[in-house]
């Protein structure tokens, strides 16, 4: 896991000095070394700032080159199959001089160009420079589980794995995207591509980009979730489940350092905790609990590694930890409201104690259907059909799974554009989006059944632009690797392609995921009751608390939002819209004052 950078001028020469000073902010994602390449006419530079854990040797240090040293790489991420690529490219004539994972990128990209993305196996976020023919291509993992952004003009373009790197060139100017600012009300998150910066961009999960230095760069997407059911064999479904989990943790532990894992004592974590204990891989777990919460999960967590026999540090958190959420501001250089940031921070702190990556269970509720809201669809009723619209009854269900509901249940204290209006100053109106569900009515497929349009939009919308975006930065603020096992696109396709009701009941969450695990982790675990990875409410209904920090905030000192809209939420006690009001005023006060 590691920081990367690179830079393309169309003109003017790069300033070695000021490169590695955007590179070194970069420095909480790679404390183990750094590096810098820059083209013979110094008008590229690729930057890279190290987190070993494959090829712990000066041959491993990155950006690295080809043979004849025309193509460059800087990579972020793992590519778990890299042993199984590294071959078929040997035996295709190319030669390899380290160790690394990465490098078969490099030699993947010069056989097979941008065909290389659908054989990699693993998270990334990476570019190369081709010298020869004066050309960079970016490329993002599947998911979007590492991330990338890019900011671009007519003299340049600078890619980096977070903002800060960006802005902090003399070249970037800092204006706020004030229709990316009124997003993020309606949405927690900045939706790809947009970012809060006029023109920094985010590429988008499953994506590439292509500049050759005379046209504007191109995007281009490589892969996406395929939810038709194409399964014929239903036979041994768990069986294969079975194989398919535990060829993914297998792979997901490859590293010349130990691997650790964080453990919740949810459904999720504890599938991890089997199939660790399963290969023999012996770890450390790491979880968190909260003072005076009857919900806190440490308990469950406990049990979980008593039955595997893994040892387990576990974090109590406190309300005093409130007070660190304005210095996450620094890594979550975008605002992002979402209310697991701080227990995601403390126990990816916890852990880089102890080991340089682990292994967690994100993904899992989007393949398997275990979000609360997908328990509110009628199973196999297609959204186009007419049968939908004979009754008052079918079109009263059909109000559980339209856009419209699916923004309400993600918003956590809504802002539509009427609410909007209430909180922008006037002569910020004009940035309000007409649709302000517009984000999730382009990836809305009428195609699908209700179920798996539903979760169709929380992977292309809730979980690569909030649920990842949030571990991506807690863990990486420590300078800790969090790989997701259940992200692995044979895993997730082999789940998505079958019909519903194989891994659905409204009756039970993930119910494939439970019949596959039922008799391998404690009954305890398989019957408590779902929990999110949250935290205490008085955490976040202190109003106090808001009071202190908004009632005379910068934001509303800038004119930008309105005092008695504020102190009207303060006084009706609306937590969710004063949560996020407090996120954006965090970020504010860290980058525009």
């Amino acid at each position: 896991m590691c920081g990367i950078i690179g830079q393309v001028n169309k003109n003017a020469t790069i300033i070695s000095s000021d490169f590695e000073r955007m590179r070194d902010t970069l420095a909480h994602r790679g404390s183990d070394g750094f590096g810098a390449w820059y083209s013979e006419d110094k008008k590229t530079a690729f930057g890279h700032r190290r987190l070993s854990l494959i090829d712990l040797s000066e041959k491993g240090k990155q950006p690295m080159c080809n043979e004849d040293r025309t193509l460059w790489l800087t990579c972020n991420g793992e590519i778990y199959n890299y042993n199984a690529l590294k071959n078929e490219l040997i035996q295709k004539g190319h030669v390899f001089c380290s160790e690394s994972d990465s490098e078969v990128i490099i030699h993947g990209y010069e056989e097979w160009g941008a065909s290389v993305l659908e054989k990699l196996d693993g998270m990334f976020a990476f570019g190369i420079y081709d010298e020869k023919n004066q050309k960079l291509f970016l490329a993002r993992d599947r998911f979007g589980i590492k991330p990338l952004y890019y900011y671009y003009d007519s003299e340049t373009l600078i890619f980096a794995s977070e903002i800060k790197a960006i802005i902090a060139s003399s070249m970037v100017p800092r204006k706020i995207n004030f229709t990316s600012f009124c997003n993020f009300f309606t949405y927690r998150y900045i939706p790809s591509p947009d970012t809060i910066w006029e023109n920094i961009n985010k590429l988008s999960p499953a994506t590439y980009l292509i500049f050759d230095k005379i046209n504007a760069p191109i995007v281009k997407e490589y892969y996406s979730p395929d939810f038709i059911t194409t399964t014929n064999n239903y036979e041994n479904i768990t069986a294969k489940l079975d194989n398919l989990l535990e060829q993914s943790v297998s792979s997901h532990i490859l590293s010349d350092v130990q691997v650790g894992f964080f453990l919740s004592g949810g459904y999720d974590s504890s599938t991890i905790a089997y199939y660790l204990n399963k290969i023999k891989y012996n770890t450390q777990a790491f979880s968190i609990g909260f003072e005076n919460w009857e919900k806190s999960e440490h308990y469950y967590a406990a049990l979980v590694a008593k039955t595997f026999q893994q040892p387990l540090q576990t974090t109590i958190m406190g309300n005093d930890n409130l007070s660190e959420l304005e210095d996450l501001s620094y890594f979550y250089d975008e605002p992002l409201a979402d209310i697991s940031i701080l227990p995601t921070y403390f126990v990816s702190k916890s852990a880089a104690s102890k080991v340089k990556a682990v292994l967690s269970g994100e993904g899992a509720d989007e393949i398997f259907a275990g979000y609360t809201w997908h328990r509110e669809i009628p199973l196999n009723l297609d959204i186009r059909s007419k049968i939908y619209y004979l009754t008052q009854k079918i079109k009263r269900k059909h109000a559980h799974f339209s856009v419209e509901n699916y923004s309400e249940a993600m918003s956590m204290g809504c802002f539509d554009k009427k609410e909007l209006c209430k909180l922008l100053n006037p002569d910020l109106f004009s940035y309000i989006p007409e649709d302000t569900n517009w984000f999730y009515r382009k990836h809305f497929k009428k195609e699908l059944s209700g179920l798996k349009a539903f979760q169709y939009l929380d992977i292309k919308t809730f979980m690569g632009e909030l649920v990842l975006t949030k571990v991506d930065r807690a863990s990486m603020a420590n300078s800790l690797e969090v790989r997701v096992p259940f992200l692995n696109h044979h895993l997730t396709d082999f789940v998505t392609q079958l019909p519903e009701e194989k891994y659905f009941s409204k009756s039970q969450t993930k119910i494939l995921l439970q019949n596959t695990i039922k008799n391998k982790i404690p009954q305890e675990i398989i019957k408590r009751p779902k929990q999110g990875f949250v935290g205490p409410d008085t955490y976040y209904m202190d109003i106090s608390w808001y009071k202190k920090n908004l009632e005379n905030c910068n934001l509303i000192r800038e004119k930008i939002i309105r005092k008695e809209t504020v102190e009207g939420y303060l006084q009706s006690k609306d937590h969710w819209r004063l949560w996020k009001i407090l996120i954006m005023e965090n970020w504010y006060k860290k980058w525009m004052i």
